[in-house]
């Protein structure tokens, strides 16, 4: 019985590894979906469709959440509220972008969690481990000429400031892939959102560092805030076991 079980169990996790999977490779498709129906183009043209975004959002955290294990279901629900103090911080006090309308929308911070979700679900596939160090110098390669050739060619002076400290991130990370998966989807969400008008980045942050629209090294500030919230999470387990 206990073969039996111990089998089921397995097969079960088997399943959820492949459902997240599949889910996470929906994150590309989904982004532009939603996104587009918050876009000023669909409010202008048919109606504000905020609300189906919001709803869509909240229902594809869910998904991802129901087939997630329980450290990554901890994880997405403190990047959830620990995201929308950020948008505070962010954007309404340091003024660092501006949203379509004057409120934060509702999809914000469960997007957050989603992108990510993604990340760490990308990161831990079979052929990201078997591709590590290749995938390691990619990376690396990558966001040195993304950072370079945003100063150079859009004088966004912010990404290579911010850039800079994503690197120092990833040195401190031991150059874990994750938090590149995580980038990615940052800069595709960052690229989507932007170019549907969803939001935007002030051209000039603090009135003195100048910034594209999008910056790309907005990288790091999901990349330091995961340090944060590896921190709650890590805090929230050790109490769940206490309690135990």
């Amino acid at each position: 019985m206990k073969f039996i079980s111990s089998e089921l169990i397995f097969k079960a996790q088997n399943e959820n590894i492949k459902r997240q999977l599949l889910y996470a490779l929906f994150f590309t498709i989904f982004t532009i979906f939603a996104l587009s129906i918050d876009s000023t183009f669909f409010t202008d043209k048919y109606f504000d469709g905020r609300q189906i975004t919001n709803a869509l959002s909240i229902v594809y955290f869910l998904l991802i959440f129901n087939v997630s294990d329980s450290k990554l279901k901890k994880l997405m629900i403190v990047m959830v509220f620990l995201s929308y103090v950020g948008e505070l911080i962010f954007c309404k006090l340091l003024g660092m972008y501006n949203y379509r309308t004057e409120s934060i929308p509702i999809y914000v911070p469960f997007g957050h969690s989603i992108v990510y979700a993604s990340g760490v679900i990308y990161s831990k596939t079979n052929w990201a481990k078997k591709n590590e160090v290749i995938l390691r110098k990619s990376f690396i390669i990558f966001f040195i000429l993304l950072f370079l050739g945003g100063g150079y060619f859009l004088n966004d002076i912010f990404s290579l400031i911010f850039g800079s400290l994503f690197f120092l991130i990833l040195k401190r990370k031991k150059w874990d892939n994750m938090y590149s998966f995580i980038a990615l989807c940052v800069i595709f969400i960052e690229l989507v959102g932007t170019y549907f008008q969803c939001w935007k980045w002030v051209s000039t942050t603090f009135n003195y560092i100048q910034t594209a629209n999008p910056p790309m090294g907005a990288v790091f500030f999901y990349a330091g805030g995961d340090v944060l919230l590896v921190k709650i999470v890590s805090y929230w387990r050790r109490s769940s076991k206490s309690i135990k």
